[in-house]
């Protein structure tokens, strides 16, 4: 499975890490808001959520700095990249 059909089958959870400010500003639906500094501190939240983790941010490097980490620390997780993008998949799936 790859990450567009996850996205689109709603499988797993959607984790922003931008920061709130920048989450309010738009955002895709149902997407948890974890910013990028707390990740370290929340591993064992994010370990909570339904798997896969589908990161993602602005342009997709603060997520993948955030896929890194989750990797190293065993979670089940993707680089979703922009959450433009992300928000474009899921979109797929009301079509």
């Amino acid at each position: 499975m790859n990450i567009e059909e996850i996205i689109q089958e709603k499988r797993g959870t959607i984790v922003d890490v931008r920061t709130p400010e920048e989450f309010l500003g738009g955002h895709v639906a149902g997407a948890v808001n974890i910013p990028l500094n707390e990740v370290l501190h929340r591993v064992e939240d994010l370990k909570a959520l339904t798997k896969p983790v589908v990161l993602c941010c602005a342009s997709g490097n603060r997520s993948e700095q955030a896929y890194r980490f989750l990797q190293q620390h065993g979670l089940e997780c993707y680089n979703g990249g922009s959450w433009l993008n992300v928000n474009y998949y899921q979109s797929l799936a009301s079509a």
